[in-house]
């Protein structure tokens, strides 16, 4: 399991205890061919389309390659309707290897969540991958990115008049 997956998780595990309702859908385990082809009829990933339709909020969880979001997630959100996040919250939340990388949350990410018609994207979050510890009883994060990260979470939950919320990772 890849570290922005596992903090994904993390994430909504916190969402849940909040007592929202949080679906995850992990893009890598979606068909790739049909990613690629842009099948947006494809089972797979009209299920994924219709979950964000339903869905009150969002939380965006992307690794940081190349100083922006991964092409994966691009594919996903390109296969989208036009304005598919109109009337829902989202939290972008980015890993990376660098604080350089910090930028591809507001110069890559919130552009793209914005075309797709948010109409809340609270404040993101970046976290050095570094910061992300993986192991068998779950995620442990330094306090230097899990205690800024956790106050802003509990913020996107705040903000959120009822408790329903999907996540795309």
């Amino acid at each position: 399991m890849s570290k922005t997956a596992a903090l994904a998780g993390h994430l909504a595990a916190r969402l849940r205890a909040d007592g929202h309702t949080v679906g995850e859908t992990a893009v890598r385990d979606l068909p790739a061919e049909a990613l690629l082809h842009a099948d947006a009829k494809h089972p797979r990933i009209a299920a994924v389309v219709r979950t964000i339709e339903e869905a009150d909020a969002l939380v965006v969880a992307s690794p940081v390659y190349k100083a922006a979001y991964s092409g994966l997630l691009k594919t996903l959100l390109d296969l989208l309707p036009q304005f598919a996040f109109a009337g829902k919250t989202v939290l972008p939340v980015v890993t990376g290897g660098s604080p350089a990388h910090v930028l591809a949350l507001d110069y890559a990410l919130r552009p793209v969540l914005t075309s797709l018609g948010a109409d809340h994207i609270v404040q993101g979050w970046f976290v050095l991958d570094r910061h992300i510890e993986v192991g068998p009883d779950g995620v442990r994060l330094d306090p230097a990115s899990g205690d800024p990260l956790i106050r802003v979470v509990d913020g996107f939950s705040a903000t959120l008049g009822r408790p329903l919320l999907k996540e795309v990772s």
